[in-house]
């Protein structure tokens, strides 16, 4: 049994991860939407649910005391929360572009400052980062500030991976294509992914408890398509 913290799982991969981890792990699950994370527990009473903002200024004091409450020790840490915001770049406001980055790359950064501390030799951290942060890859019009924090998702997961080395502790980067999601909807309105976000879910979940053995830091491209 392993004990499993994922942020952004109130809805879409970050539901589906926790509906399949919930199997033989003891499973803690952070996310804005609390009523999201109420109907999960619902269905699945043995996971631990959390009401939590990646942008809160106190996130590092208010996430020690979450996983004190219920780990003492932490195996795998799936960082998939994440926002959007898709306009023009002529169009983008400071207070959007900051609202990105706040979540999807400071916020990332800090849930990891604060669970390392909890890790130990073969411990994993999986970073969920996308197509549209992979270099050389197809990029859309109005996803700039998503997409660059995305990069930085990337970039900042290989680093983090070489100082964590002498501790055993594997970090990596999965860069994910089009899926199924709440999030696809609102960047690609009407598109259809060709994976649902319970395969994709699938796939992230078997890469967290296993990948660790023969990769680290590395990002690595999961697509089928782009979007």
């Amino acid at each position: 049994m392993k004990n499993i913290v994922i942020t952004g799982a109130s809805r879409g991969i970050g539901a589906e991860l926790a509906t399949i981890l919930s199997t033989n792990n003891k499973v803690l699950l952070l996310a804005r939407n609390s009523d999201g994370l109420k109907n999960l527990q619902d269905q699945f009473p043995s996971l631990i649910i959390a009401p939590f903002d990646l942008a809160d200024a106190d996130l590092k004091k208010n996430l020690t005391t979450i996983i004190n409450a219920h780990f003492n020790r932490v195996d795998v840490l799936i960082n998939n929360a994440g926002t959007i915001v898709n306009k023009p770049v002529l169009e983008i406001t400071r207070a959007e572009m900051e609202k990105v980055f706040a979540v999807n790359v400071f916020g990332l950064m800090e849930v990891c400052q604060t669970v390392i501390p909890f890790m130990t030799n073969g411990s994993h951290i999986v970073n969920i980062g996308s197509m549209g942060g992979f270099q050389g890859s197809a990029k859309f019009p109005g996803l700039s500030v998503y997409s660059s924090s995305k990069s930085a998702v990337a970039g900042f997961s290989e680093c983090l991976a070489e100082e964590l080395k002498e501790l055993k502790i594997a970090v990596n980067c999965l860069a994910l294509g089009a899926a199924q999601t709440e999030m696809l909807g609102e960047a690609f309105p009407g598109y259809e992914a060709p994976v649902s976000a319970h395969q994709m879910a699938q796939y992230i979940a078997d890469f967290s408890l296993n990948a660790h053995q023969w990769i680290n830091g590395k990002t690595i491209p999961v697509s089928l398509s782009t979007p």
